[in-house]
């Protein structure tokens, strides 16, 4: 168990999953919760991420930094996505160890597992058969930052865990109309289309691949929790354990923005993988369940992007 005293560094801290789990942090009284703008330390750079631990020596760490974006940036920047990822999660494991960190948390993501993993898919289908290609090279980075984790405790002893998320969403996501993921792509078309009187809104696809989305906050209360209560080398799934087809969502998501035109689709832009339902079994062995509903979900996000002022540079 984490002491409500110890030194905790977060990094990623102002993205969604980062600033989820240093909200949930504060929330259970951890009172030595440290932090760095990118500005302030770039975990691309070895030297300056060495010398952070160095100096820091944080006794946990939250591993919530990434490059990321939706189906148009994972194609158009294949290299950029592998390169960012793979040294930023290397200088940060490497350097934890390095520096005695007593645990670390891995936050990868639902995408490393195959495109045609069987459904529900469990922890033990990794690397089992070919991934997505749209996402591959993003992927690829996830699957290293886990397996370095694992073979660091098996070759060290060390106490590092993975966690792979569903699709994530709720307070400040991304909402850049080309870098973002599906939620947020759709309450941002939405709202725009409601407020210029849209006849129709044109979204990717045909709507038929099925997809779990998990509200952020809950994520942030499962690596906690995890950070808590679990050790071992395989990864641990969160999700819902529920699916919906991307054309149930876009309908959903238009309810709640209150637009009311056309939703037409464009079969010539790439569906991604077919489905991708987790196994969360394990998960709720160890003890966790999800909270937040899909509808109730949608609507905390579209009200934090209603208040986020920097949702049109994002």
């Amino acid at each position: 168990m984490m002491e409500k005293n110890a030194k905790i560094y977060v990094a990623g801290h102002r993205g969604m999953v980062g600033s989820a789990i240093v909200r949930e942090l504060n929330r259970q009284g951890y009172t030595n919760v440290i932090t760095r703008t990118h500005t302030e330390l770039d975990l691309t750079r070895q030297a300056e991420t060495e010398r952070f631990f160095e100096e820091e020596r944080p006794e946990y760490v939250f591993l919530a930094a990434a490059k990321v974006g939706g189906i148009m940036g994972n194609a158009k920047a294949k290299a950029d996505f592998m390169y960012d990822n793979m040294i930023l999660e290397m200088n940060v494991i490497h350097s934890a160890w390095k520096n005695g960190c007593r645990k670390l948390e891995f936050l990868g993501s639902s995408c490393i597992y195959p495109r045609l993993a069987p459904q529900p898919m469990p922890e033990s289908c990794l690397l089992t058969s070919a991934l997505e290609t749209t996402n591959e090279a993003y992927a690829l980075a996830k699957i290293s930052g886990l397996k370095y984790c694992a073979y660091l405790n098996e070759q060290y002893g060390t106490d590092y865990i993975s966690v792979m998320p569903t699709n994530l969403y709720g307070p400040n996501d991304n909402y850049h109309p080309e870098h973002s993921h599906v939620m947020p792509a759709l309450i941002r078309r939405f709202h725009e289309a409601k407020i210029a009187g849209a006849p129709y809104v044109t979204c990717w696809g045909d709507g038929s691949p099925l997809r779990e989305f998990l509200y952020v906050d809950d994520l942030a209360e499962l690596c906690v929790f995890l950070m808590n209560n679990y050790s071992g080398n395989e990864t641990v799934n969160a999700g819902t354990g529920k699916e919906l087809s991307i054309r149930e969502l876009t309908e959903l998501v238009a309810r709640v923005v209150g637009y009311e035109g056309e939703i037409r689709w464009d079969p010539s832009k790439p569906n991604g993988t077919p489905r991708k339902l987790l196994d969360v079994s394990k998960a709720k062995a160890l003890g966790w369940t999800y909270k937040t509903e899909l509808e109730d979900g949608i609507r905390l996000a579209y009200d934090d992007f209603l208040h986020n002022p920097m949702r049109a540079e994002r």
